[in-house]
Parts: C-alpha cells; sequence; structure tokens
C-alpha cells in the first residue's frame, strides 16, 4: 500500500491526507474491517480502490447498500493483471465475477502468479477458496492440470464452493495422462456432478482421444460411477454419499418396471425347469461373489476399458441403477446399496450367444405371473470396500466370471426367442415397426436394441443435461458406448454432436434415442449433428432421428460435404418406406451437403411437425419450380404455425414467382433470404413488387436478405417499405454483405428521415445490419450516414475492407 503513495509522490503530486490516511486504512483492514464497513458513503468511495481484491469482495454487499459501485474497481483490475480484451460477443454484467472467475481458473493453471502484484495476494486469504464462490465455469485443458490440486485434502472446502457454484465443465485439447491423475478426475466429477450444481459438459479438440478416459467422463456425465479403488485410495468413502445413504431411494419407477420385466421372463424359467435352474443358481452366488470382489477391487480405468469390452461385443446395455432417486438424480449413495436384481443382471462381460435373434427396444415377456427368484431378493451390491486386495489370478477370475454369467445368459435369451415367436410382449404392448431400428447391422453389430439386455452392476446419480462434443473422432466403440449411455440418461435435456466421423456409426446413437424416448421421464428436446460428410443424405437422418425420437423440440442436421464411398451406405434399409410419428418438432434446420433438396422426403417431415415454428434449409439445390412450389405448399398446409423461414446459399435468383408468395404469407414473421442471388439477374419489376407486398404486409416483422447484391439504388429503393402509406411492420432489416458504398447509404438514410417525418415521426423500425459492405471507400460520408441512421434506429456495422470484395462489386458494376 505505501508503494501507491509513493508512486503518487514520484509523480509530482504529492498525496493528500486523505489518500495517505486511506493507504494506513487498507493497509489495517484485517483488523479494521468492521469500522470500515460503518463508514460514510463518501468516505468509503475513496477507500475502495485502495483494497486488496479480497477485502474488495468482502466489501461489496456494504458498498451496495450505500449506492457505490465496484464494478469500476473490478474493471481496472481486469485491465491491470489479465491484459486482455474480452470477446465482442460477451455479454460482461459483472466485472467482480468476470476477473474472480478468471483469476481462480489462471491462478489452479499455473498462469498467474499472486505475489507479482500487492493487490493480489493477503496472506490471511486462499486465493483459491475466496474466488471459488464466483466460479460458474470451469476449463480442464491438456494434461488435466489442476484436477490433483483441487481434490487434494486442503482445497476441500474449495471442492466445496464450486459444487455449488459451478454450472459449465469444460474439456479442450485433453492428453493423455497417468492413473493417479485420473483417479483424481473421477473424484472431482463425483463432487461436481453427482453432487455438485454442474448442468453442463463440454469437450472439443482431442484429435487423438483416449478411450478409457472418454468414456470415464462420458459415463459419471450420465450419472454413472465405478469408484473401485478410487475412494479406497483416498482412505475413506465419499463422505456425502455416506451422509445420504439413509434418505436415497434404490430404484426409478421406469428402471424397476425393466428389472421386473426380465424377473419375468426368470420366473418362467424357474417354472420350466426348477431342477436344471437350481444348479443354475448355485453356480448364481458363486459368479455373483467372484465379480462383487473383482469389480470392488477394479480401479477407474479398468472399469472403463470393461465398459468398452462390452460395448465392442455387439450388444449395448444399459447399467444397474444402484441408487436412484427422482430425477434428475441427486447425491446417491455409493456404499451398503441392496438392489433387487435377477441373477442373469451380473453378466459383466456382456457377450451374447450367436443364436440370439434381433428383437425390438422392448423385450417379450409372459402374459401369466411368475414369482421371482427368492435368491435375486435382498442381495447387496456395494460400491466401495475398504481393505481389499484383487487376487493374483485375476484373469481366471474374470474367466470363471464371465462363463457362469453368460450360462445363465444364454437361458434368459432363449425365453426371450421363444415368446418372441409367439408374438407376445409385455403389459400388452405390441412392438410396431417403427420401434425397430431402420438401419440394422450398420455401424452396430446385431442385437441392435439398447435398454433389454442384462444390466451392468453400477452406482448412479445425478447426471448433466447438456452434453457437447466439438471435434473429438467417435470410433464404434465409443459410440455404442456412448449409445448406452443415452437409453437411460433420463436427465439429458440438450444433445450436440459435432464434427466426430460418426459415418454409420450414428445409428449407434439414434438406438440409445430410440430406448430413451420409451421413458416416461426423458427430458431431452434439442439435438445438433454436424460433421463433415454426410453418410446418408440429410432429409433421411432427419426421418430417421424423428423416428427414433419424436419428443425432440429442435432438431439440427449439418453436413459439409457429401460421402464419396456411394457403395458403404445401407442398402435395402431406407427409413423413407416408414412412416414418421407425429412429432413435437418446433425448430428444423438441415444443411445440405450440396445436395437436392429431396421434396419428397422432406414432405412427410413436414407433416409429421405439425408444431413446428422454425424452418432453416442451408445450402439445397431446387431442380424446378414444381419441387420449389410443393415445398410451399405442404408449408401452408402442414405448418400452419410457422413464424421463421430462412434459406441460406440455396440459388432462387430463376424462383421469384415462389419468393413472392412467400413474401405475402400472413403468418411469417421472419423471412431470411441469405445468399441467395435473389437480384443476380432481377429486373426492375421485381424489386417494384417485393417492395409493393411488403408495404402490405403487416405480419412480418423481419425481412433479411444478407449477400444479395443489392447495391445502392436498390437499397434506396428500400426505404418505400416506410414510406407514409406504408402498414409494413418490419422493425428489422438487414443488408449485410450487398455492395453497399457510402453514398447509397447516405441517400437511404435521408429518404428514411422523409418518410419518417411525412408519417410523424411513428415508425416500427428499429434495427438495422450493414455488416460487410463497402463503407470504408469514403469515410466520412459513411460516418454521416451513420450518424443519421442511429437517430433513427439501432445500426450494427463493422470495420471491413473492401478490396477482398473487388471482384463482386465489378459484377454489380
Amino acid at each position: 500500500m505505501e508503494a501507491r503513495a509513493e508512486g503518487g509522490a514520484a509523480g509530482g503530486s504529492p498525496p493528500s491526507l486523505f489518500e495517505l490516511s486511506g493507504v494506513v486504512v487498507s493497509s489495517a483492514m484485517g483488523t479494521l474491517e468492521r469500522e470500515v464497513w460503518a463508514l460514510p458513503g463518501q468516505i468509503l468511495q475513496g477507500i475502495l480502490p485502495l483494497l486488496n481484491i479480497y477485502y474488495l469482495e468482502r466489501i461489496e454487499d456494504i458498498a451496495v447498500k450505500k449506492g457505490l459501485s465496484t464494478q469500476p474497481i473490478w474493471h481496472k483490475l481486469w485491465n491491470d493483471v489479465m491484459k486482455i480484451r474480452p470477446s465482442k460477443s460477451e455479454n460482461i454484467t459483472s466485472w467482480r465475477k468476470k476477473f474472480l472467475e478468471t483469476f481462480f481458473s489462471n491462478v489452479l493453471h499455473g498462469v498467474l502468479d499472486v505475489s507479482s502484484d500487492q493487490r493480489l495476494s493477503d496472506r490471511h486469504f486462499s486465493p483459491l477458496l475466496h474466488s471459488s464462490r464466483h466460479v460458474t465455469q470451469l476449463t480442464i485443458c491438456n494434461m488435466l492440470q489442476g484436477v490433483a490440486e483441487l481434490t487434494a485434502e486442503p482445497n476441500q472446502r474449495v471442492l466445496e464452493n464450486l459444487a455449488g457454484s459451478l454450472r459449465t465443465l469444460k474439456f479442450r485439447h485433453l492428453l493423455t495422462s497417468d492413473l493417479s491423475i485420473r483417479h483424481s478426475l473421477s473424484l472431482l466429477l463425483h463432487h461436481l456432478i453427482h453432487h455438485g450444481a454442474v448442468s453442463q459438459v463440454s469437450m472439443c479438440s482431442w484429435p487423438v482421444p483416449d478411450k478409457v478416459l472418454l468414456v470415464l467422463i462420458l459415463s459419471m456425465s450420465a450419472g454413472f460411477w465405478h469408484p473401485g479403488k478410487t475412494l479406497v485410495h483416498q482412505g475413506s468413502p465419499c463422505s456425502l454419499c455416506r451422509e445420504e445413504s439413509d434418505t436415497q431411494g434404490l430404484l426409478t419407477q421406469e428402471d424397476d418396471a425393466l428389472l421386473e420385466s426380465t424377473q419375468l421372463c426368470c420366473g418362467s424359467a424357474e417354472q420350466s425347469g426348477t431342477v436344471q435352474w437350481g444348479d443354475s443358481e448355485s453356480r448364481s452366488k458363486k459368479a455373483q461373489t467372484a465379480s462383487a470382489k473383482v469389480l470392488q477391487d477394479a480401479d477407474p480405468d479398468s472399469q472403463a476399458s470393461i465398459e468398452l469390452s462390452r460395448s465392442s461385443s455387439g450388444i449395448v446395455k444399459t447399467p444397474v441403477l444402484c441408487g436412484l432417486g427422482s430425477h434428475p438424480l441427486h447425491n446417491l449413495p455409493c456404499q451398503g446399496i441392496s438392489c433387487k436384481v435377477p441373477p442373469e443382471y451380473y453378466n459383466i462381460k456382456g457377450e451374447s450367444s450367436p443364436s440370439l435373434p434381433k428383437r425390438s427396444s422392448v423385450g417379450p415377456a409372459f402374459r401369466k405371473p411368475y414369482r421371482r427368484f427368492k435368491t435375486a431378493v435382498g442381495r447387496k451390491r456395494r460400491c466401495t470396500r475398504r481393505n481389499r486386495r484383487a487376487r493374483a489370478d485375476a484373469e481366471d477370475l474374470y474367466d470363471f466370471v464371465f462363463a457362469v454369467a453368460r450360462e445363465e445368459e444364454e437361458t434368459a435369451e432363449s425365453l426371450y426367442e421363444s415368446n418372441a415367436q409367439e408374438g407376445e410382449s409385455i403389459d400388452g404392448w405390441a412392438p410396431s415397426p417403427a420401434d425397430t431400428p431402420s438401419f440394422e447391422g450398420v455401424g452396430c453389430t446385431e442385437g441392435g436394441s439398447v435398454g433389454i439386455l442384462p444390466l451392468k452392476a453400477a452406482c448412479r446419480f445425478r447426471s448433466v443435461s447438456t452434453l457437447e462434443l466439438f471435434s473429438i473422432p467417435l470410433t464404434g466403440d465409443t459410440c455404442r458406448a456412448l449409445g448406452n449411455l443415452l437409453s437411460s440418461w433420463a436427465s439429458l435435456e440438450k444433445l450436440v454432436l459435432s464434427y466426430n466421423g460418426l459415418g454409420a456409426n450414428i445409428f449407434c446413437i439414434l438406438s440409445g434415442l430410440r430406448a430413451l424416448s420409451h421413458r416416461r421421464d426423458c427430458s431431452l428436446h434439442v439435438v445438433r449433428v454436424s460433421d463433415v460428410f454426410s453418410y446418408i443424405p440429410s432429409v433421411e437422418l432427419v426421418r430417421s432421428i424423428l423416428t427414433a425420437f419424436p419428443r425432440l423440440h429442435t432438431l439440427s442436421v449439418s453436413f459439409d460435404l457429401k460421402n464419396q464411398l456411394e457403395g458403404n451406405r445401407p442398402e435395402g434399409h431406407s427409413s423413407s418406406e416408414a412412416e414418421i410419428p407425429e412429432s413435437c418438432l418446433e425448430q428444423l434446420e438441415i444443411r445440405f451437403p450440396r445436395e437436392p433438396l429431396q421434396t419428397s422426403l422432406l414432405l412427410p417431415v413436414l407433416k409429421a411437425s405439425r408444431s413446428l415454428q422454425q424452418l432453416s434449409l442451408d445450402s439445397a439445390t431446387i431442380s424446378c419450380p414444381l419441387e420449389f412450389g410443393l415445398l410451399l405448399q405442404a408449408l401452408k398446409e402442414c405448418n400452419p404455425g410457422l413464424k421463421r423461414l430462412s434459406f441460406h446459399d440455396v440459388n432462387l435468383a430463376d424462383y421469384q414467382k415462389e419468393v413472392l408468395l412467400l413474401l405475402q404469407d400472413p403468418v411469417l414473421q421472419e423471412i431470411t433470404f441469405s445468399f441467395c442471388r435473389l437480384f443476380e439477374s432481377c429486373t426492375t419489376e421485381f424489386l417494384a413488387n417485393i417492395i409493393k407486398i411488403v408495404k402490405r404486409n403487416s405480419t412480418l416483422k423481419s425481412l433479411k436478405l444478407p449477400g444479395n447484391r443489392l447495391g445502392n439504388h436498390r437499397l434506396v429503393a428500400l426505404a418505400d417499405i416506410f414510406s407514409e402509406d406504408s402498414s409494413s411492420s418490419i422493425c428489422q432489416l438487414d443488408v449485410s454483405s450487398n455492395c453497399i458504398k457510402p453514398d447509397g447509404l447516405l441517400e437511404f438514410a435521408k429518404k428514411l428521415e422523409s418518410h419518417i417525418l411525412q408519417r410523424g415521426g411513428q415508425i416500427t423500425f428499429t434495427h438495422l445490419r450493414l455488416f460487410q459492405n463497402w463503407l470504408d471507400q469514403d469515410a466520412a460520408t459513411a460516418q454521416e450516414a451513420l450518424r443519421r441512421l442511429r437517430a433513427v434506429c439501432s445500426v450494427v456495422s463493422n470495420t471491413w475492407d473492401s478490396s477482398q470484395a473487388f471482384a463482386d462489386y465489378i459484377s454489380v458494376m
């Protein structure tokens, strides 16, 4: 603090008595903090800039009560310490939160040395502990730096604070890490997700993902955990699990019903072959004892490896839920859990008999009631056990467990097969063709459906609601593991898969979604899939997704290029033959990889989506006016609630009649023609008709015309939309990337001012977008035009080098 006073004196102006007093007070805040809080607002205002970040954060509430703001101080701290400019797209509402959140991340990752600035260091405070309360988003990078520190015993309170404040957990540029770090990551995810408030997990830029680490993050995000040696390594079970073990339920109704249906099948086996089953039951006890020991002694990596091997076996299974409360799952106990699970659910390896029949996502059962096996009731499955060590011959033990479990599974499977031939179903429900995968054997091996086969013993906890995977290659194994997790991920609300190289493995994801759609408590309503190559045509994928999960509200499918290996596409299993069930779809976005519009395939999608409110078609090619006309007719008849329609990079130069029909639509509130070449070779009459129609349309509120080569004279003509005789309700106009020069913009501004005067100042126009126009050619004229326009509406523009678009300029001239 004394350095500040010395700095002021060295600058030529000696510090005032008040400043000297403030320096002394700020240096003694440990003793005088309560007295400082009681100071009048005017005096306190002069002391605030002299406080370090710890006392400045603590005094925030007092300052607000006295009408003082600390935002300028935090903003200055950001500029002085971080020395980086935030992104323009970031809307910063609190500089205190922004600074402390970044401060926490930089200290954790060793980027910032708190001793470098006296405002950042104080021996009475822990930098991580004090700033952790303000962290809502945490990014873990590279070799998982900071994970071990957060799970260390001295930082237990830091972890508790993060569990209450953190909402988003991001993983970027991950690399392979050692076993101890993965143990720490497992504990960190357990606290932040299972016992915390994290609702979103995002992973991006992982060119060569570690399968074990990836499956660990995915499974724990879905609420599954195999503690193994993790908790034993820490010396004690999870305290949060132990404290809440008395108040949590064991199974959700959904999973209880699933187990019940399988137990009925087991009952049939008991009635049909009691003698044979007695021996199998004895082996089951041995298998369960052996498998429990192996699982309890295994570390998280070996468990994740088992999960991958199970997925690779060709059958996607849903783990046993060893501690479920109400959904979303919250804080489930990981010790002392008792699950009522029939013996065949203890199949660990997940192998199935080669003779297994293909089944739908809901397995058949018997109509008659059957008794449950007594041996399957009340059997305890503990998630962890202390002071247990693995046998030296663990491989032989695994082989023994798998062999016994496989025999029992084959018994149950034979019952499934016999009843499937009789056409029997659970609770009178008969599976329809729509419930079976459209592309069996593509990407996923036989066995197809998810959620009806033996379940793996695992503890289940609270799960996240948003999962995002960007630029992470997903192999067949990881896709099957993800499909397995999706099948029971009831709390998941948003799924984003971007540039994962899915290919044929997309159907493993669809299989998981199909199983999830049968759950009454599922929450998924947003799915976004984007990739470089499309394995099947875009519209066919849309149909497959909606058929698998008709409850979606938002669906986005985007591809850059068509798959050149046409021979690898599925044959004889076209989803276009299956009828699409009525969906809840409200927003549909399709980016075609330069493919035909495929109106014949898109029409059933529109007919099944009567709640559709927003449709976006990108990079499609239209073969003839008849095809475009059929699309418009379908939108009018099947989607009466459509409010937003967007075309991007679709050549509409030869479809002027259809464009005018869209502008006349009495329901549409927003229309976008982005880079559609509307005015590439149009006549004056076409522009006049557009203006005439828009002037009459009182429903249309937003008209976006970026990249359509308006030029100066067409922009000036558009000002007539707001003339005195207009009933238009246009409030947003986008004319970005339209070769507009400063003189044309100035003339547009003057004409707009004239129309406003004629209307007595009454106008609905509020927003104008002018990105990437040639306003740099005459800076003075451009500034004058922008000044006039900003007096009328909000203008969004940018500085852009127009010399890069000289060729486009010549074409317009």
